[in-house]
């Protein structure tokens, strides 16, 4: 993302898939937000796009987003974040991301592929050793987790953690539109050359991060929707099944679940990963095409 033609698919994935970086600007009033909302009869629904993982620096966030926050009764994730059981969840991600019994990430990848990774986490200072019993898309998240870890990134800093704590401190309800062992087998299910793929262009771009990582957050912050699709979507689209299964599958099953809480009198926040809130296969157009308005706020929209 260093020219806009050269992507990090996991860092779609960690920071704006599954549930960046300057400092904070200085937003008017005109300023357009990652987020949307959907009148119902007797309530409103806020759409936030997330990113999973940010830095102090990113820091306050945009006014609309606490705004809408303060509007909402209830607080909807991916991930019912409150409730999760960190033990349990590595447990389950070692249950499903490690290699089955006689084979290995070498197997998995085989001979030229294993070459290859090796070379290019020597070059990253990765220790691919370490994941040498793991599937490629374990060891691929893993990897881009540490990449993001060593310029600063915290999921802790996160959209997500972040609103959950203030819930949590306000005693508002926190749900999930799925769970974690929903996510993992999604990964965990992709055929073994998509994750050998993914793999590998981490590993390759890996040395680009923090300059794909400043195009994403400046684009997210300002709401800036043609960007995230020329400059993302579009990239993600050209892997067919990696689309199709991680966004736009999960997209029309969250939109089911949206439109029951249409029918709610309470207001609600619903946050995922930003990628899932743009084009055609995203959450606000898929509503549309269904009846439902959704707008995307500016942050006069919320004064």
């Amino acid at each position: 993302m260093i020219l806009l033609q050269r992507r990090t698919p996991l860092a779609k994935l960690l920071v704006l898939v599954f549930g960046l970086l300057i400092i904070a600007p200085a937003f008017g009033d005109d300023s357009k937000l990652p987020m949307w909302r959907i009148d119902g009869d007797s309530n409103r629904v806020y759409l936030l796009g997330s990113v999973h993982l940010l830095r102090p620096s990113d820091y306050p966030l945009p006014a609309g987003i606490y705004e809408a926050y303060a509007d909402a009764e209830t607080l909807v994730m991916e991930l019912d974040m409150d409730d999760l059981d960190t033990a349990a969840a590595q447990s389950l991600a070692s249950e499903l991301g490690l290699a089955a019994a006689g084979s290995s990430l070498a197997v998995l990848l085989g001979a030229e592929s294993y070459a290859r990774a090796s070379t290019l986490a020597a070059k990253a200072s990765i220790p691919l050793e370490l994941l040498a019993q793991t599937e490629p898309w374990l060891a691929a998240i893993t990897i881009e987790q540490l990449m993001l870890t060593r310029i600063g990134f915290d999921p802790a800093f996160g959209v997500e953690n972040h609103l959950m704590e203030r819930a949590i401190a306000d005693q508002k309800e926190i749900l999930g539109l799925e769970t974690m062992r929903q996510q993992l087998e999604l990964l965990d299910g992709l055929p073994v050359a998509v994750q050998r793929a993914l793999l590998l262009q981490t590993l390759e771009e890996g040395l680009e991060i923090q300059a794909q990582m400043d195009m994403l957050i400046a684009a997210w912050r300002n709401g800036d929707i043609a960007t995230l699709e020329a400059n993302i979507l579009q990239d993600m689209q050209a892997q067919p099944v990696l689309y199709e299964e991680l966004v736009v599958a999960r997209n029309k099953n969250w939109v089911k679940q949206i439109e029951l809480l249409l029918e709610d009198s309470d207001d609600y926040l619903i946050i995922v990963g930003a990628l899932h809130l743009v084009g055609q296969d995203g959450v606000p157009e898929l509503l549309r095409q269904r009846g439902h308005a959704a707008k995307q706020l500016a942050q006069s929209d919320l004064q």
